[in-house]
């Protein structure tokens, strides 16, 4: 990096052989290709579709007042970065990062390809920031367990479960998610860690039933699983299908159609260790 001692150097502009000026500073073409690059392995490991991330890295390269094309692959990301003349340029693979979905992440992500855009922050304060973002801790454990099984108490009211159903949804989906909290920080393959938190929590949720506690034993069963329906794969996918990624979406749709084979497994195993039928 190069200070620029011009006031007037305030927006990015190209420099031959040397880079790019933003806010009165000179960043090679590496510097900034590895930026975007990290930049956007984490945007979509986090969860973001691919037009979010074209988008926000256009956004950033138009900001530092350079070219970019990249093309994005289900595990890898391959970006090149020039000067708008051609007359340079720079190029780098990395792999995506594997990390939980987190909208936290996503969101102040995209944040920030916005300031830089509009020049509330320059290139190091940019940097600065994303490792900031990337060190975010992830929400308390315990309120996210108390939040889903809310949330799947809730479906299950909606579907027209009674009330004991209700609590019997709430209580399987509070041992089937803890599981997956636990079983998840020791690395378990995530095909595994479906087919078990699904077994357990339709194991629990066919107490309804086994104990007569009320009139929709049926309900109880069919939406204490509902929580390990992977729909953001399966939205993501139909994103990027629309987008015109058909590589990424094809891998995502298949990823979430595995993660639902998943479910379903430990769903009929349960169902056939307390002898109900699935019929």
């Amino acid at each position: 990096m190069t200070r620029i001692d011009d006031a007037s150097a305030t927006s990015a502009v190209p420099v031959a052989s040397a880079g790019c000026v933003c806010g009165g500073e000179i960043h090679s073409l590496k510097e900034i290709c590895l930026f975007i690059s990290e930049y956007s392995a984490w945007l979509l490991g986090c969860g973001a579709t691919c037009i979010r991330l074209e988008r926000n890295v256009m956004r950033m390269a138009e900001a530092l007042g350079c070219g970019v094309v990249m093309t994005i692959l289900p595990r890898h990301i391959h970006l090149s970065v020039c000067l708008p003349d051609k007359s340079d340029s720079y190029t780098y693979i990395t792999a995506t990062r594997t990390l939980p979905i987190s909208f936290d992440i996503n969101t102040r992500l995209s944040e920030l390809s916005w300031a830089l855009a509009d020049g509330k922050i320059n290139f190091e304060e940019a940097k600065v920031q994303f490792d900031s973002i990337i060190r975010t801790p992830p929400a308390d454990k315990n309120l996210v367990l108390l939040l889903a099984s809310l949330a799947n108490a809730s479906f299950c009211r909606l579907f027209t479960g009674d009330w004991a159903a209700v609590a019997v949804v709430f209580l399987s989906t509070l041992a089937g998610y803890y599981l997956k909290q636990v079983l998840c920080e020791h690395k378990v393959d995530l095909r595994l860690v479906f087919i078990l938190c699904a077994f357990v929590s339709s194991v629990l949720g066919a107490s309804d039933a086994l104990f007569n506690l009320g009139t929709t034993p049926e309900i109880a069963v069919g939406t204490s699983v509902l929580y390990l329906v992977p729909g953001i794969p399966f939205l993501n996918s139909f994103s990027d299908m629309l987008a015109g990624h058909y590589i990424c979406s094809f891998c995502r749709f298949i990823h979430a159609v595995i993660l639902t084979c998943c479910l379903s497994i430990g769903l009929c195993g349960g169902l056939l260790m307390m002898n109900l039928g699935m019929f």
